[in-house]
């Protein structure tokens, strides 16, 4: 026997059936704001991650040398990738570009509850708009997707931000200090000790008698109380377009989930505007749900043209923890419209007689292991399989099948020439004789 990997997982056909309810609500939820969905590559160059977050980057990839001496990576994460694909055609694609895709990502690091090596994420992206109507949609899409499975008003929340108001906050208490550094610093604040926290923040060049002062503005969620701390203009433009975007929010269904939250910070250093973290309400999952924010720099970054961009991400594992806590996470059970038990030599009419319903759509199955009637009655049974019809070789002389109702035990004998008739699925109840 052989053991799998570390920090990969693997699903049952019971758990792909409640994981494939998950995605398909989801992307259907994506779809109807007109996002469109792309397919990206698995293996990327190595140097494309490097160019991003520097040399450190490869101890936490699955990078290798393939067959042809390249450097290569399995992809960690989509933005380096989209952001190529929008630079290598942004001039010749109509804005704004709204692109979504769920795929699996890989990461070489400490397995975790809630993070894995290998995980599936979706990713949900607007390039071409500076306007706060597309940081809102991205907010509101968000918000969406969680109620429509199932969520509630109690259950989630987003913690929104502003990556100018943050980065000039620091920058009124000292301008020396080290943004990205003091940035990280505030991202894992809830995650670790105060006297860790404080390190942080002091290696960051912020002067450590400020850190009380700093927390307590933080702590603020009424804009016009922080925008008396806005001591530039870029911190007043901040908060008006923090303003432009609640204004939007307030009138869909994710006004009720979202607040201020200046210690939202998002640790990625590519962030140039608004960004928000979804958190379970409860606290009972720790960890982020997802989050997002713009990124206007990105594509430039990459060698393409100067686009705006806004979007978020999240991955399977978190939603589930929360869909979980909730009671929320899909319940469905296997099952199969039809199992056709073949008895005696009428391979040919039971053949015939499957491939009949799977043209209406349904789900047929049909014995493949030469199995005896007791032995594929119980098979049927195994597989939740709603109604059983029996094509016998005697019953076929007479021009008859029969239909059984699994869940009653209930069976009767019909014409085969009269099923499935007209009906799109039909079970015993449509043949059996109605009673007045």
């Amino acid at each position: 026997m052989h053991d799998r990997l570390k920090g990969f997982r693997e699903f049952y056909p019971e758990e792909m059936v409640n994981r494939k309810a998950v995605f398909t609500s989801i992307e259907k939820t994506i779809s109807s704001y007109g996002f469109r969905e792309i397919g990206t590559p698995s293996l990327e160059r190595t140097q494309l991650y490097i160019d991003k977050s520097g040399g450190e980057i490869v101890d936490h990839l699955y990078s290798f040398q393939d067959q042809g001496g390249r450097d290569i990576t399995l992809t960690p994460e989509l933005t380096p990738t989209v952001a190529r694909m929008v630079a290598l055609r942004g001039k010749s694609l109509p804005k704004p570009i709204k692109w979504f895709s769920t795929r699996p990502f890989w990461r070489y690091e400490q397995v975790q509850q809630g993070r894995f090596r290998e995980f599936y994420q979706t990713n949900v992206d607007i390039f071409g708009s500076s306007s706060p109507s597309s940081d809102a949609e991205i907010i509101v899409c968000a918000a969406h997707i969680l109620s429509n499975l199932g969520l509630g008003d109690d259950d989630f929340i987003f913690l929104v931000s502003h990556r100018s108001l943050l980065s000039g906050l620091l920058e009124s208490f000292s301008p020396d200090v080290d943004l990205t550094a003091a940035i990280r610093a505030i991202d894992k604040k809830d995650k670790i000790d105060s006297q860790l926290y404080a390190t942080l923040l002091s290696e960051a060049n912020f002067p450590s008698d400020s850190i009380d002062d700093l927390t307590d503005i933080l702590s603020l969620t009424d804009l016009s109380e922080i925008a008396e701390f806005s001591h530039d203009e870029t911190m007043q433009s901040a908060i008006k377009n923090l303003e432009e975007i609640f204004d939007i929010v307030s009138q869909t269904i994710a006004e009720k989930y979202c607040s201020i939250s200046l210690k939202t910070a998002r640790g990625l250093d590519y962030y140039t505007g608004s960004i928000f973290e979804c958190f379970d309400a409860s606290g009972e999952v720790h960890r982020s749900i997802f989050g997002g924010g713009r990124y206007d720099n990105l594509i430039s970054d990459f060698g393409g043209p100067s686009i705006p961009a806004v979007g978020f991400a999240f991955g399977d594992a978190t939603l589930e923890k929360l869909l979980m806590r909730t009671g929320t996470w899909p319940n469905k059970k296997l099952k199969t419209d039809y199992y056709v038990i073949q008895v005696g030599d009428t391979r040919e009419s039971t053949i015939k007689l499957a491939h009949a319903l799977r043209d209406r759509g349904n789900i047929v199955e049909t014995d493949v292991s030469g199995k005896k009637f007791t032995s594929q009655l119980n098979y049927s049974n195994s597989i939740n399989a709603e109604t059983v019809i029996i094509v016998g070789e005697r019953d076929l002389k007479e021009n008859k099948i029969t239909i059984k109702k699994m869940s009653t035990g209930e069976e009767l004998q019909v014409s085969i020439d009269d099923f499935p008739g007209d009906y799109h699925s039909p079970t015993y109840d449509d043949f059996a004789p109605k009673t007045s």
